[in-house]
């Protein structure tokens, strides 16, 4: 693998993430609609990735984010502080009152069970991330600070018209701060139809792309932002399957030669409590390589599974592991993620290592 990351000592933090946090509103194993009360938990599709890294694997982390200063907006605060990212570089942005122009993202999610697929309903228009500019980041300060990963993705991208080019600009610079840069695509519909749509996706994930070191998605995601189909059978997990994924990968390195990894998640969804779960990655100098497979798995909580699958595969690479035990660390994270509430992970680094090195959930007295 080709990543050239800076020398610890030299940096202040180990891993950045860019991207919007929002307070999720949890109604355990209600539903939204007839829910009377709610947890609150902080999420967001990159800042996952980075708590992980943080409260998990205990990297030295801080978010780039915005929020509106009112009490919601030091409610996730304390939540994020509570996960052990650095909130120093935090945009606070002037409360008008009611949020007629700038409010802090809410997302209520429902787990599902069985044959009820979870549901999630966003409630983020108009958000202080969704509006920040690349000038109220102070880029120039982060990186003279010493950075040495930077982590984003295609949500944040989504936020807006001008969120997509917050990012590139962003990553721009950090590459040419001598960054390590990834990208989870993480395609969200609901996200782009009112900008454009999958073609603006595109566009704007394209033009990311090329920016990028280490590249993450499922299936979709790489069909819908950056146009690669996965041939064969995309309904199971079977020999065929695979080799589509394969296949798919090979395409995508010999569009963007820069990129130093590439990885997926394989996900079949056999009910909203049961999914299979594996995950590949590729390196020039690896090829393929698979985590373990982890057929009919039981599910808590599927949402923040890729995230968390992104964190132990960035883990990996941080500590030097070697691709294929990054990729192992990234599906065990991402499956002990699976099996707790809320977006983030509530795993520890031994529970982590001891699945990829095939540990069971025999009880610990």
């Amino acid at each position: 693998m080709n990543l050239q990351l800076k020398p610890a000592d030299d940096c202040r933090y180990d891993a950045v993430a860019l991207g919007e946090v929002m307070l999720r509103l949890d109604p355990g194993e209600d539903r939204i609609r007839s829910a009377r009360t709610f947890s609150a938990w902080e999420g967001g599709g990159e800042y996952n990735v980075i708590r992980g890294l943080s409260r998990v694997f205990g990297w030295r982390t801080g978010v780039l984010t915005a929020l509106v200063d009112n009490e919601v907006g030091h409610l996730v605060e304390g939540l994020m502080l509570a996960g052990g990212v650095d909130t120093s570089r935090v945009v606070w942005q002037p409360h008008d009152g009611i949020g007629r122009e700038l409010r802090n993202g809410l997302n209520f999610t429902e787990r599902g069970f069985g044959v009820r697929g979870a549901v999630g309903v966003s409630d983020r228009g108009h958000t202080a991330m969704s509006q920040l500019r690349p000038e109220e980041l102070d880029l120039d300060g982060l990186f003279d600070q010493g950075v040495r990963w930077l982590h984003t993705g295609g949500i944040c991208a989504g936020l807006s018209r001008a969120s997509g080019e917050l990012v590139l600009d962003v990553v721009r610079r950090a590459k040419q701060a001598g960054v390590v840069v990834s990208y989870d695509l993480n395609y969200r519909p609901s996200l782009w139809q009112g900008i454009g749509g999958q073609a603006a996706a595109q566009e704007v994930n394209r033009e990311i792309a090329r920016h990028v070191d280490v590249m993450l998605g499922n299936e979709e995601d790489f069909t819908a932002c950056l146009g690669f189909e996965v041939e064969g059978n995309a309904d199971g997990l079977g020999e065929l399957d695979r080799s589509g994924y394969e296949a798919m990968i090979a395409r995508v390195a010999a569009e963007y030669p820069q990129l130093a990894v590439i990885g997926t998640t394989l996900r079949e969804v056999h009910s909203a409590s049961r999914n299979s779960w594996g995950a590949m990655a590729w390196s020039p100098g690896t090829g393929v390589v698979h985590a373990t497979q982890r057929d009919d798995i039981e599910i808590l909580d599927r949402v923040g599974g890729g995230d968390s699958f992104a964190s132990g595969l960035v883990h990996g690479l941080l500590a030097g592991e070697g691709l294929a035990r990054a990729v192992d660390l990234g599906a065990a994270h991402g499956a002990l993620a699976m099996t707790t509430p809320g977006d983030v992970s509530r795993a520890t680094r031994r529970e982590v290592e001891k699945l990829a090195d095939g540990g069971s959930a025999r009880v610990l007295r």
